[in-house]
């Protein structure tokens, strides 16, 4: 009868394996959606005065004071609005709050959606992106490339709670937008390799849950500049802790790792992991 070796890798759950296989495949199926991140091709500011942009026709512009946007078109630009199909002629306008984004108009292809304009309010300013669904990161994409799963990246730790939220300012993908990280408390917990703590800001989520993001030593090699990881809601044990489970398979790039038009937000000071976190997402293009 055949033994296994006292050293012999512990065999990884099948049940594991399949979770995580799921997740990738919902997770590149997201990323392939029509008109989602890959399609981006542009962003551009807009001023107060009517001007053509590139990739879209029309004339575009926001108010002296910046608090609407405006499209003036004709018939032959074969602009629609994206809500309703009905085509632009004359001036439309829209209105936003700060990091609000709305699918604003489309053109172009055989019916009339190649390409949809995003109308985006970011630090206090309108902008736009164009979203073209016959851009080649998105016509050439194939899957994320991840490292294998390995369950000792999967790590309990616990949340920390601040008395109350606190906003914190930090820089995005664009040297031009600034952000607000709303940190709500802090993820302590250990990794595979070192045997200090690690702290990170954390942000809330739907339903509680918890997202981190974070830096790490893979970081400009095989992975992106940052990434993040998302967390269920915690669980109190026992004694009353707050409990976490941080699977850092499932982190993932932000947009910013495929469109150079993303404003994702950078980690806060100190969210840093001095540590090569060799799990979840690589960078989507070599670099």
């Amino acid at each position: 009868m055949a033994t296994t070796p006292a050293n012999a890798p512990a065999a990884i759950p099948a049940a594991k394996v399949e979770r995580w296989q799921r997740f990738r495949t919902n997770r590149d199926k997201a990323l392939a959606a029509p008109h989602g991140w890959l399609t981006l091709t542009s962003f551009q500011w807009l001023e107060d005065a009517p001007a053509a942009v590139d990739l879209a026709p029309g004339l575009w512009s926001t108010d002296p004071g910046g608090t609407a946007a405006f499209l003036t078109a004709a018939p032959p630009d074969g602009l629609t609005l994206v809500e309703t199909g009905e085509k632009v002629d004359g001036t439309v306008s829209a209105v936003l709050a700060d990091e609000e984004s709305l699918m604003w108009v489309q053109f172009g292809g055989p019916n009339g959606d190649q390409v949809v304009v995003e109308l985006a309010m970011r630090g206090g300013r309108y902008a736009i992106r164009t979203r073209d669904s016959a851009s080649p990161a998105f016509t050439g994409f194939d899957g994320v490339p991840t490292y294998p799963y390995n369950p000792d990246w999967e790590v309990a730790g616990r949340f920390e709670p601040y008395p109350a939220p606190v906003d914190v300012p930090i820089s995005t993908a664009n040297p031009l937008v600034d952000g607000v990280h709303r940190s709500v408390g802090e993820v302590v917990f250990k990794l595979p390799g070192s045997n200090h703590e690690f702290r990170l800001q954390a942000e809330e989520e739907k339903l509680g849950a918890l997202t981190v993001t974070f830096h790490d030593e893979t970081n400009g090699e095989t992975t992106d500049e940052w990434r993040k990881l998302s967390m269920p809601r915690p669980r109190h044990d026992a004694s009353g802790r707050a409990t976490v489970v941080l699977d850092f398979n499932r982190a993932i790039n932000y947009p910013s790792a495929f469109t150079p038009y993303g404003t994702c937000p950078m980690p806060v000071r100190n969210n840093s992991l001095d540590i090569r976190v060799e799990a979840g997402e690589k960078q989507p293009y070599p670099a």
